[in-house]
C-alpha cells in the first residue's frame, strides 16, 4: 500500500518472444480444435474410442474399412491429426508397443475430454449442412468457356460414367449387405443417392442444351462485360 492508501500496481510482466509465440500457437490450436474437428481428427478419435492403438493400426483399419472413400489416406495427415489431438488434450500416449520384429510404436488412448468432444463434433457435423464445393461445381462455374455443343458432349460423357458408378455401387451394396448391418453402409447409401441426384441434374442439362433452352455465346458475353467495365470506369472518373 502507498501512503495515500491506494494500492500499488503490480509490475508489468513482459513476455519473451518464445513464450508469446507458444501462447499464440496454443490459442490458435485450441480455437481450431474447439470449433469442430476435421474428418481426420474425427476418424482418430473414433478409433481410439474403440481401443488404444498406434498410428500404423489406425492407418490399416481405415484401409480395411474403406474409409479411403471419404479420407485421403496420406500418412502425414494422420500424424498431423494425432499431434493436434494430443496437444489439445483429447488423446494421450499410453506407452510403446512392439509387435514381432516391427519397430516400436506409440500407442494412444482417448482422454476423459476426448469422448465429449467426439460426440459434440459428430452431432454438429451430422446436423449442420456443410458448404463444401466439389471440383465439378467449381468446373461448372467456367462452363461458359466451352461452346454449348461441346458442353453437351462432355456432360453426356459424365452421365455415362455416373450410370456405371451407380450400377457398380448398387451391386456392392447388395453383396455386402448380406454380411454387415446397414449402419456400416450408410455413407455408401448417401454416395449412391448423391450420384443419382447428380445424374438427374446432368441429364436435365443435356436435354436443355439439346433443345437450345440453355445456350450462350462467349463472344457476346465478353463484349457485354467489357462494355460494362468501361461504363463503370467512366462513371468513376466523373465523380
Amino acid at each position: 500500500m502507498e501512503r495515500s492508501g491506494k494500492p500499488t500496481q503490480p509490475p508489468a510482466v513482459g513476455l519473451t518472444t518464445p513464450s508469446w509465440a507458444y501462447i499464440v500457437h496454443n490459442s490458435y490450436l485450441m480455437r481450431i480444435i474447439s470449433e469442430r474437428g476435421n474428418l481426420w481428427e474425427l476418424a482418430v478419435l473414433s478409433m481410439v474410442r474403440e481401443e488404444p492403438m498406434h498410428p500404423y493400426r489406425m492407418q490399416r483399419l481405415l484401409q480395411e474399412r474403406h474409409k479411403d472413400e471419404v479420407l485421403e489416406l496420406k500418412r502425414g495427415s494422420l500424424y498431423h491429426a494425432i499431434h493436434r489431438l494430443a496437444r489439445a488434450g483429447l488423446i494421450e500416449p499410453m506407452g510403446v508397443r512392439r509387435e514381432g520384429r516391427r519397430p516400436e510404436r506409440t500407442v494412444y488412448r482417448m482422454t476423459s475430454r476426448g469422448r465429449p468432444e467426439l460426440m459434440r463434433w459428430l452431432r454438429e457435423r451430422i446436423a449442420t449442412p456443410q458448404k463444401s464445393p466439389s471440383e465439378f461445381m467449381g468446373s461448372l462455374s467456367f462452363l461458359v468457356h466451352l461452346s454449348p455443343n461441346e458442353a453437351r458432349t462432355q456432360l453426356e460423357i459424365r452421365a455415362g460414367v455416373l450410370r456405371r458408378q451407380i450400377v457398380a455401387t448398387r451391386a456392392v451394396l447388395q453383396r455386402v449387405s448380406r454380411f454387415v448391418g446397414r449402419i456400416n453402409l450408410v455413407e455408401s447409401e448417401y454416395s449412391l443417392a448423391m450420384a443419382r441426384a447428380e445424374l438427374r441434374w446432368v441429364t436435365g442439362c443435356v436435354e436443355e442444351l439439346r433443345r437450345r433452352k440453355l445456350t450462350w455465346d462467349l463472344r457476346t458475353i465478353l463484349r457485354q462485360v467489357r462494355a460494362a467495365r468501361r461504363r463503370a470506369e467512366s462513371e468513376g472518373k466523373r465523380k
